[in-house]
């Protein structure tokens, strides 16, 4: 698949969502479902990196496709609401850059010499 904005990518759900009579589901429930997938990535990192191994007659899942999910759900969420997911973006970087600016250990800079 080629790379995609995230206003390409916003449209690209809306067009997809769109084609239904049924269209964006309520925000309680899209809360709902994004919390569901949030707990099916959640499981799959726990299969992969936590103590708990997969049953074996469970199916393997990517953490791809979880994450896949939740980001199409989240954009969901940003359309129905009509939020600008760049703008969102921009505006929790510039806390980060600002108000957490030195809260984390930065790495050394490279020596400009070398």
């Amino acid at each position: 698949m080629e790379e995609r904005t995230m206003k390409e990518m916003q449209k690209a759900v809306d067009r997809y969502i769109g084609q239904f009579k049924e269209g964006y589901f309520s925000p309680l429930a899209m809360l709902a479902r994004m919390t569901e997938e949030l707990g099916e990535l959640s499981r799959e990192v726990n299969h992969h990196y936590g103590e708990k191994p997969k049953k074996s007659n469970e199916d393997e899942r990517a953490m791809e496709e979880e994450l896949g999910d939740l980001l199409f759900v989240i954009i969901c969420f940003a359309n129905s609401l009509h939020i600008d997911l760049d703008e969102a973006l921009k505006i929790v970087m510039k806390k980060f850059n600002t108000r957490d600016k030195d809260r984390w250990t930065r790495k050394e800079e490279a020596n400009e010499d070398e």
